[in-house]
């Protein structure tokens, strides 16, 4: 977006809760099952199979993002990304979003502007047809985007994590660890001491660039969860808190063990079993089923003394625990 001088670009706590409001809504699209739209009260969406599948995310900055090294698009973007990645962990198509924010007053117009957008181009990209359809705004000092996403089975059955079976595929789609090298970009490589810096794109090379992207901006494979519905997974879950951690609450919903093959996990295994935020779907497929854009990583095994194993080994089930491991002073 071009540099706007203060007078085009005002503070928020310098305008109307209405303009804000505006400044949004004139950034969204219509969403493909909505009946009636922002304006009201309340959105109206259709349910087409009779049934709705709902989850909300909520991204706070400290322990979810730095404005720092966040811009507001990449927010908006990051925040609709991660919420439709449920939806999709469940089979489901994604309908609507529905958006709350609580934005300090000091921050410029342009960046809910921003954030507009990459909402909207989220959806666009992730989940034609899916769009923000309404929400809530309040002021904070602190600010917290809370994403409510919905979605329709198409008269499919939900895919929960607890259908797996023994002889059952293990497989992934979207990229594993990835997310985990971009934090460790950012608080390796850009802060002072322990305040963040902004990102200097000069000092990277290729693979931090994708890294970066892959957390700041990540694209989950959100189509692929109704392929794999479709296809026949038995299990299927979002991996938001690590392979190792999520792989381990799939083997404890469905009292089975998951068979790890590291040579699967790419060229880092252990950032692959331990970094969150990759938004990749894990699923559970019979044997003689794996659709496009799934690999294979195990198998499914009668249930034993550990959830998860890999290459014979008990895989550690720490992942990230924003209670445990979010440190104030860390950047």
């Amino acid at each position: 977006m071009p540099s706007r001088s203060a007078d085009d670009d005002p503070r928020l706590a310098d305008v109307s809760e209405g303009t804000i409001l505006q400044a949004i809504l004139a950034r969204t699209a219509p969403a493909s099952h909505t009946i009636l739209g922002p304006g009201d009260d309340a959105a109206v969406i259709a349910t087409p199979s009779g049934s709705v599948v709902a989850t909300t995310d909520t991204l706070v900055h400290g322990p979810d993002f730095r404005l720092a090294w966040s811009t507001g698009y990449d927010l908006g973007w990051k925040s609709a990304a991660v919420t439709l990645a449920d939806i999709a962990a469940m089979g489901a198509r994604p309908t609507a979003l529905l958006v709350a924010l609580a934005v300090p007053r000091d921050l410029r117009l342009s960046f809910v502007e921003q954030l507009a957008d990459g909402f909207r181009d989220a959806c666009d990209a992730l989940a034609p047809g899916c769009a923000v359809v309404g929400g809530d705004l309040t002021v904070s000092d602190v600010l917290t985007i809370a994403v409510t996403a919905l979605g329709d089975l198409e008269g499919r059955d939900a895919v929960t994590r607890a259908g797996a079976r023994p002889g059952d595929l293990v497989a992934v789609a979207g990229e594993l660890g990835h997310a985990a090298r971009g934090l460790a970009v950012l608080f390796g490589r850009f802060r002072d001491g322990d305040t963040p810096v902004p990102i200097d794109a000069a000092l990277l090379e290729t693979g931090e660039r994708a890294a970066l992207a892959a957390q700041l901006r990540p694209s989950p494979p959100i189509g692929l969860g109704v392929m794999a519905s479709v296809a026949g997974a038995t299990a299927m879950m979002d991996i938001s808190d690590g392979l190792a951690l999520d792989a381990g609450r799939l083997a404890k919903a469905s009292d089975v063990t998951l068979e790890l093959s590291r040579g699967s996990l790419g060229e880092n295994p252990e950032r692959a079993l331990a970094g969150g935020e990759d938004h990749a779907l894990l699923a559970t497929f019979p044997a003689d089923v794996l659709p496009p854009g799934f690999r294979i990583i195990g198998t499914v095994i009668e249930r034993g003394p550990e959830g998860v194993l890999c290459d014979g080994v008990p895989v550690s089930s720490d992942g990230w625990d924003p209670y445990r491991d979010w440190d104030s002073t860390a950047g």
